[in-house]
């Protein structure tokens, strides 16, 4: 019972912070419109800076992102894990929204805020989201169900940089430079949540609890 309270304030948890994150993406992003955020105006002064082509890479970013974040906290749910058919069809949404976002993500990393280096840490970034997601899908294809597990929760760590990067840069970048601040936050973010999916899955296997999917059959 306490684990299935802990597993419900986790989940509750990570909703109310990714409906911050998306309130703030409408608000900065579309509301006000992109060409007005902070971030946005310094990269328009690059005279070879394209805004209208961006656009295109950017909205698809942030819409299929928000949508990876949204599914993960579900596919822990009891009702998720009950439901092998909607289990799979939200893992499949799932791996096209990031799939689509590895696509579009090195146009936008080219313009990055830092220069040179944030460019090269977003296509890290954009690499390890390649690798955990594809290892995801492919052992769930492989019906290998425990390591299709540990390797989408790597993924949803990796997406969820998505939140922690916008949450690490700001101390960084009061007295850093944003070459050095975007970079650092982009590689801290990326062990930090990595890190963290690994002490919860030592921890969770030294204390087992909760209902297994048992089904032959993928569950992507």
């Amino acid at each position: 019972m306490q684990n299935e309270t802990k597993r419900k304030l986790t989940i509750g948890v990570l909703y109310f912070t990714i409906a911050l994150f998306a309130l703030y993406i409408f608000v900065m992003f579309i509301l006000n419109g992109v060409e007005w955020a902070p971030l946005v105006k310094g990269k328009m002064e690059n005279p070879d800076f394209s805004l209208a082509t961006w656009k295109w890479f950017f909205y698809p970013h942030i819409l299929f992102g928000t949508v990876a974040l949204a599914i993960g906290p579900f596919q822990l749910t009891k009702i998720s894990q009950r439901k092998p058919k909607l289990h799979r069809m939200l893992g499949k949404i799932y791996a096209i929204a990031i799939f689509i976002n590895i696509l579009v993500v090195p146009y936008i990393a080219l313009s990055a805020t830092g220069g040179r280096s944030s460019t090269i840490a977003f296509l890290v970034l954009n690499a390890f989201w390649l690798w955990t997601t594809s290892m995801g899908v492919i052992k769930a294809t492989q019906r290998k169900i425990s390591a299709h597990k540990a390797w989408i929760l790597r993924s949803y760590a990796i997406t969820w940089v998505f939140v922690t990067f916008r949450l690490v840069v700001i101390p960084f970048s009061l007295f850093l430079d944003s070459s050095v601040a975007f970079p650092f936050a982009v590689y801290l973010s990326i062990a930090m949540n990595l890190l963290f999916v690994e002490w919860k899955r030592k921890k969770s296997k030294q204390h087992p609890s909760g209902p297994k999917i048992s089904t032959s059959k993928p569950v992507m």
